[in-house]
């Protein structure tokens, strides 16, 4: 595939995630900039799966630009919905819904649920283009529990307020960032993708 390029773009442009990729990416000699530093702006998501979706935005900020690129996409998968809201998890209520009107919708069709039935999992796919490359690097993170009732804890984004974390009793609102980073989804794919591309130095 090639040897790591000195400069990567992040097809996004949410601050908090970029932090986070370049924690994890901070013993390569590589800079790392998000897609607005060339004036590239968020793409509509059409894949049908998050493996689709993080390669379109991936190969949307590569082609703009030339250069290397990380995409990922990540949602939650609820067992009693057959997998929804999985990649409609940002816009499940509806286009531009906020994060609180997500959780009202899942907890209403969720009401009648037994607490033992409310079983979810955090999926987040991460993947790496290089531009001179036909294939590209892929990682994925899971990360299993279920959903509450109510909302517990104010820390985090998302569903975080109800996905609750059996191994610790408590939800992932309601972890310190570093314990969410170790546990989280994304912190698994990223720390993975991470380990692929070591094998590009």
């Amino acid at each position: 595939m090639g040897s790591l390029p000195h400069k990567i773009v992040v097809a996004s442009g949410n601050p908090g995630k970029l932090r986070e990729i370049q924690r994890i990416l901070a013993d390569f000699d590589v800079a790392v900039a998000p897609q607005s530093e060339f004036g590239i702006g968020d793409i509509e998501e059409t894949g049908t799966s998050f493996t689709e979706n993080a390669l379109e935005k991936a190969r949307h900020a590569a082609a703009a630009t030339g250069l290397a690129a990380i995409g990922d996409d990540s949602g939650l998968a609820v067992d009693a919905l057959g997998g929804r809201p999985g990649v409609f998890s940002a816009r499940y209520a509806g286009p531009g819904a906020s994060d609180n009107d997500n959780i009202d919708k899942l907890l209403a069709e969720l009401a009648d649920v037994p607490d033992g039935e409310r079983g979810a999992a955090f999926h987040c796919v991460a993947c790496l283009v290089m531009p001179d490359a036909a294939e590209p690097l892929l990682a994925e993170g899971v990360w299993f529990g279920s959903i509450l009732r109510q909302r517990a804890g104010v820390g985090g984004f998302g569903y975080d307020p109800v996905f609750f974390v059996p191994e610790l009793g408590c939800s992932s609102a309601e972890l310190p960032p570093a314990e969410k980073d170790r546990r989280s989804h994304r912190g698994q794919a990223f720390r993975e993708l991470a380990r692929l591309m070591h094998g590009l130095r």
